[in-house]
């Protein structure tokens, strides 16, 4: 008897030939499922309770079927198949984590040494680099932050005081009353606050760039 993984692209494999919906599909047409079924996975971690978990591994299957859907139409164009994915994210793990499958200490800032072997993997010349454009804007905002941190960068921002996780959304609650009583559409106010934080973080990166050079 195949092992589940085996099944399951068996399973998909049969349908993208036999099933004329499936047959159809293409990477474009379902990223609007792999948005919703990202959403749903986080939705049954958040809400899940104690002792259940059948939400939650009913909605990684439907996750993991995106992946084995989108490798599925990339091997019938001999562009790569589910194997290549693999192979790829292991081999990434493998070479990202050098203290513990090599001899290397543990770095103190995790994140941060992960953020720099990835740039120096991709070559990038600036941390706000590969940061997705759909993320919302209070997400963008704190990718920028934390890439800016990992890089290093320079930012002329306040020293923030610690705050608890029922303290930030009280206060997040009480910005979006605010905004909301002012006719202001918070969303589009926090885009803007992210495009100056990118605007700051590129000159420090451009003055960093003058300082260095001979």
């Amino acid at each position: 008897m195949a092992d589940p993984l085996t099944e399951l692209r068996e399973v998909m494999a049969r349908l993208r030939v036999e099933c004329p919906w499936d047959a159809d599909q293409t990477h474009l047409s379902l990223v609007t499922y792999l948005v919703e079924e990202t959403c749903e996975v986080i939705e049954a971690i958040e809400t899940r309770e104690d002792g259940g978990d059948a939400d939650l591994v009913e909605e990684l299957g439907d996750l993991l079927l995106q992946v084995v859907f989108h490798s599925e139409i990339a091997a019938q164009e001999g562009r790569f198949t589910l194997d290549d994915v693999a192979d790829g994210i292991t081999a990434k793990l493998i070479r990202r984590h050098p203290y513990v499958f090599a001899e290397a200490e543990i770095p103190d800032d995790l994140t941060g040494t992960w953020e720099q072997r990835k740039a120096a993997e991709k070559g990038r010349t600036s941390s706000l680099e590969g940061i997705p454009a759909r993320l919302s804007a209070l997400a963008h905002a704190t990718k920028v932050l934390n890439r800016a941190h990992s890089r290093q960068v320079r930012l002329d921002l306040p020293t923030p005081a610690p705050i608890t996780a029922d303290e930030l959304g009280s206060e997040l609650k009480a910005l979006v009353v605010r905004a909301q009583a002012s006719g202001l559409d918070a969303e589009q106010v926090m885009r803007t606050v992210a495009r100056d934080l990118e605007a700051q973080v590129r000159a420090a990166e451009a003055q960093e760039r003058t300082q260095l050079s001979p």
